[in-house]
This record gives C-alpha cells, structure tokens and sequence, in this order.
C-alpha cells in the first residue's frame, strides 16, 4: 500500500449525453476539484425512478480528486448536473501509482 493511501478518491457519476459530461469534466478540472477525469463512451443503465423501471444510454464519468476536497466537488457536481437526483458515489483509493497519485494531489489545489 502506497503512502497516498486514503487521501484520494475515485468519484462515479453519470450525464445524459457526451456534451454535458464534457462540459462536466472540464469544469472540474478548470476548478482544480479534479486531478482527471475520464468522459467514457456510454452504457445503457437500467433502474426504478419515479415507480416504473427505466432504462436510458448514459455516459459514465470518473472523477479523480483529492478526499478532503470531495464536499466542494460534489456541491460543483449538484450544480452543474442536468438529474434531478444526479448518482455521486465516492471510492476511496487505497492503493495505486504513488507517482499518479501525487500528481492528481498536485492538481486538485482550492488555495488559488
């Protein structure tokens, strides 16, 4: 296990369409919440809102940021996301690339 161990996350959430999560993730990064974050090409997800099953094409986003940050980060998400109950699931990192993981730490800096 790295030193890096616990002070980072991997965040999940997911937009409707390839233009929203882009202007998602780039929003994200230009606020300094997100180290990187990776736009996919889609998948189909399947759940119950409102009472009924609903099945919709999605395009997942993964968010990498630093843990003590992830409150300012899911208050950019809750503000930018079209949903009205956007999924935010945060994944604590326990292990990874030190050097990787130093840099998204570098990366995700509020102080300027």
């Amino acid at each position: 296990m790295t030193e890096a161990a616990d002070k980072y996350l991997l965040v999940l959430t997911n937009l409707p369409d390839r233009d929203g999560a882009l202007q998602l993730a780039k929003a994200l990064v230009e606020k300094r919440l997100a180290g990187c974050v990776n736009v996919l090409d889609g998948c189909t997800s399947v759940f119950r809102w409102e009472g009924a099953v609903q099945t919709e094409r999605e395009i997942p986003v993964l968010i990498k940021t630093r843990t003590e940050h992830f409150d300012q980060l899911q208050e950019a998400i809750l503000a930018l996301h079209p949903y009205d109950l956007p999924e935010v699931i945060a994944v604590r990192l326990d292990d990874g690339l030190e050097s990787y993981l130093e840099w998204v730490g570098t990366e995700v800096d509020l102080s300027g």
